[in-house]
């Protein structure tokens, strides 16, 4: 079996992106709330399902939902997501169904976010600290090898009056 190709899924608003499709195809404005609403959960209220989109649809890679609309514009931008969940819902039956991205509802979006977004600044802080943690390890085995017994503390004293 031909190997898939790695996707690129990004979760928009279900709610939303069924307004863009609309706006879209009656040539109505789309405008830069509306976008935010379908890209940024926490204009989302909790409860709204959000569904995977696969970027690869879109074409081009972007670094993010700004860059996009820098480049793009609001309608292109949009015209951008749905054309990503027009590639996502093509592709999916080529992808076993446990491993497909499910929907998911916004609260639980934003939580793979924190997640997400306290990994990466969790392997930051590893990074910075690893020079560090290496000094101590370096430091408590130069002092474990002095003569090679395990030194005791020293017995406490008992008070006398």
């Amino acid at each position: 079996m031909a190997e898939v190709p790695e996707q690129d899924i990004f979760y928009v608003c279900e709610k939303t992106l069924t307004s863009v499709k609309e706006k879209l195809k009656n040539g109505e404005e789309i405008t830069q709330e509306l976008v935010n609403e379908l890209t940024l959960p926490e204009k989302v209220d909790d409860s709204e399902m959000m569904i995977p989109v696969d970027m690869r649809g879109v074409g081009e890679e972007y670094d993010d939902v700004e860059q996009m609309l820098e480049k793009l514009g609001c309608k292109g931008t949009a015209e951008a997501f749905v054309k990503a969940h027009d590639y996502f819902e093509a592709q999916k039956d080529k992808i076993p169904e446990e491993e497909r991205p499910p929907k998911m509802t916004a609260a639980d979006w934003k939580k793979v976010l924190d997640e997400e977004k306290f990994l990466e600044d969790g392997e930051e802080e590893l990074m910075d600290l690893e020079g560090e943690e290496e000094e101590l390890l370096e430091d408590e085995a130069e002092g474990a090898e002095d003569d090679g017994e395990v030194q005791e503390p020293d017995a406490k004293k008992a008070k006398t009056e």
